[in-house]
């Protein structure tokens, strides 16, 4: 067979560049069919197929095959490696920040694939690129930037939007920086609850983590303002430069929000009273945070939508501190996480769009590009090349729920997690940890019979006389965890999650907490009481084997006294 044999072959396994309806309707039969593959591993479970064990090192061992294989054989073997995938979208199914994507977003993602534009420039990327700045506009118009003046890029994730911001607040707090390198003395501000990619971007950027500084969070999961002060005023007489403050709107584990006006309000005195020559870059990172913003003028007291009014307390706590997010500089956002698209589709947006100059190339270090067209982000971003995904995944979403969609599906899982919330306080033996906070994720504690689970959070977390009591809780919701998750494996429950540290202790232990973060329309009351039903079942298998172990331990005991 020669080259041109195989040629032929190859030229089926593509899209045809001219239309040809015999092709055409084949390229569609693939797509349904891979898709038509994965709905066969569907069950009742909120899992595709089995979940099974999986060698990587068997994968090491894998080569290059010698020879070609057709579309069908290749389509059946990518299928098979969506087995055991989380269904995101399952009522049963309440992990981490993870969102169902819709239909929309999926076509967007498809049609960037098929053609392939790349969001360098207009030239490579067409109408693609007006995508990007529509959503860009759309975006900033929503959460309270000019669109006039304000600009944006989707980058690699949220670690990458909070990268720009940091970037762009070191070329300010130390200029030319971009060409002559890092200093020294520029610093990063974060709260414990901030992100950990914080650490890597100061790591990255050769800011050093040694020069990030970690300001402890209040109770309700925000930064200290007072030890934040404390230690801006600190690091300024040092003689030291702010790179950037990074503002939370909404933590990974607690939904915590910071107070950005009161940290915009600090910047602003601190630049008068040192005399500096610079503002310090405020930038929030709001990539879970963001969509809270379709409240902004939202009628809480005439209620519209008919939220509950736990709900609507919910939403309105978390727009006080949401509906400033047009203080900061710079803003992340991941529509990937709260906008219900596909990975991965996550937007920097700055509030003056001069600051992307600071991090522009000049043409001619690139003279093979921006010969043509308008729009030319190639000339500022990190990456060369970018995607049309998330532009278009975004824009799919944005013009399919409109401001009225997006209010009712955050309200909606907000109004399940509230209810999750009242179930889990309707019992002696569990605890939810982050009362305060208004998002949609819970951390809770389950205790054993005899424990007072009105007291034992704040003994707990305040007095070191608990230390061993805090270590055995832990231990024990690890168990409730695994007894939960177990079931749920089994179709008799719901996934949740866990976490190792939800915060410190303020004499520095862990503090392990369930965790449920609903994001699916799909979860209902039903499945808000499943998690909790199942959690109370959990602690009575746990005391039963603790009675059983007891029980065996004296079984022994009399043994022995008998010999």
């Amino acid at each position: 067979m020669t080259y041109r044999d195989i040629l032929e072959k190859i030229k089926l396994a593509f899209p045809q560049p001219i239309s040809n309806t015999i092709h055409d309707s084949y390229f569609i039969h693939s797509m349904m069919r891979a898709l038509d593959q994965v709905d066969d591993l569907k069950t009742h479970l909120p899992f595709l197929g089995n979940i099974n064990a999986v060698d990587f090192e068997e994968g090491k061992k894998s080569t290059l095959p010698n020879n070609m294989s057709s579309v069908q054989e290749v389509t059946k073997e990518l299928v098979g490696y969506l087995e055991g995938m989380t269904i995101f979208g399952h009522p049963r199914t309440q992990q981490n920040v993870v969102c169902p994507t819709t239909i929309p977003s999926l076509i967007g993602v498809v049609l960037a694939s098929l053609y392939n534009p790349n969001l360098c420039w207009d030239e490579s990327s067409r109408l693609v690129a007006l995508a990007e700045v529509e959503v860009t506009s759309m975006t900033s118009k929503l959460i309270g930037y000019d669109p006039a003046h304000s600009g944006g890029v989707f980058t690699f994730g949220g670690t990458g939007t909070t990268l720009y911001g940091v970037k762009i607040g070191l070329e300010k707090a130390c200029p030319d920086t971009i060409k002559k390198g890092t200093p020294e003395n520029a610093v990063v501000f974060v709260s414990d609850a901030g992100h950990y990619c914080a650490s890597n971007i100061t790591g990255w950027l050769g800011i050093g983590t040694d020069n990030l500084i970690t300001i402890p969070t209040t109770f309700e999961n925000e930064i200290d303002l007072e030890i934040l002060e404390q230690e801006l005023r600190q690091t300024l007489t040092d003689g030291k430069r702010v790179a950037a403050i990074i503002a939370t709107l909404g933590t990974t584990d607690a939904f915590g929000l910071d107070n950005l006006m009161h940290i915009v309000t600090m910047r602003e005195t601190l630049v008068e009273e040192f005399k500096l020559g610079y503002q310090p870059h405020i930038h929030a990172d709001a990539v879970i945070g963001w969509a809270w913003s379709v409240f902004n003028n939202y009628d809480f007291e005439q209620n519209p939508l008919g939220f509950r009014p736990r709900t609507i307390r919910a939403l309105a706590g978390a727009c006080r501190r949401i509906q400033h997010l047009s203080l900061a500089d710079s803003v992340g956002i991941d529509f990937h996480k709260t906008g219900f698209a596909p990975y991965i589709s996550s937007l920097v947006l700055v509030r003056d769009q001069s600051d992307l100059n600071l991090l522009k190339r000049s043409a001619e270090q690139m003279p093979y590009l921006y010969h043509f067209g308008q729009y030319r982000p190639g000339m500022f971003t990190l990456e060369t090349s970018r995607s049309g995904t998330g532009p278009l995944a975004a824009l799919a979403n944005l013009k399919l729920f409109g401001e009225k969609g997006l209010q009712a599906i955050i309200g909606h899982i907000v109004e399940m997690t509230q209810l999750l919330r009242e179930h889990l306080e309707g019992h002696e033996g569990t605890t939810v940890l982050n009362r305060g906070n208004f998002g949609t994720v819970t951390l809770f504690r389950a205790y054993p019979v005899g424990v007072d689970t009105f007291e034992i959070k704040r003994q707990e977390f305040e007095d070191a006389t608990y230390q061993d009591s805090l270590l055995s809780h832990n231990d024990y919701n690890k168990d409730i965890f695994q007894y939960v998750n177990s079931e749920a494996m089994e179709g008799r429950g719901v996934f949740i999650s866990t976490t190792d540290c939800y915060r410190k202790t303020t004499y520095g232990e862990p503090i392990v907490a369930l965790k449920s973060f609903i994001l699916s329309p799909f979860v209902d009351e039903e499945d808000v009481k499943t998690v909790v039903a199942k959690v109370l079942e959990a602690r009575e298998a746990i005391a039963k084997c603790g009675e059983h172990s007891q029980m065996e331990t004296v079984e022994i005991e009399n043994t022995s006294d008998e010999n």
